[in-house]
């Protein structure tokens, strides 16, 4: 857009979105529910291993 077709500035572009205090989390338990998340895949890809070895 040239100089003369000027928009004004929005108030979306000064602010950035925040997560609410009641929805935060310690670091330590992101990393414990990370671990849980990539222990219960890894539990799903060796229950379908061995479902299609058993076929």
């Amino acid at each position: 857009m040239g100089r003369d077709n000027k928009q004004g500035q929005t108030n979306n572009a000064s602010s950035l979105p925040q997560t609410p205090k009641q929805e935060k989390i310690s670091a330590r338990a992101a990393q414990e529910e990370f671990s849980r998340e990539l222990s219960q895949l890894e539990q799903l890809v060796l229950e379908r291993k061995r479902n299609k070895k058993n076929k």
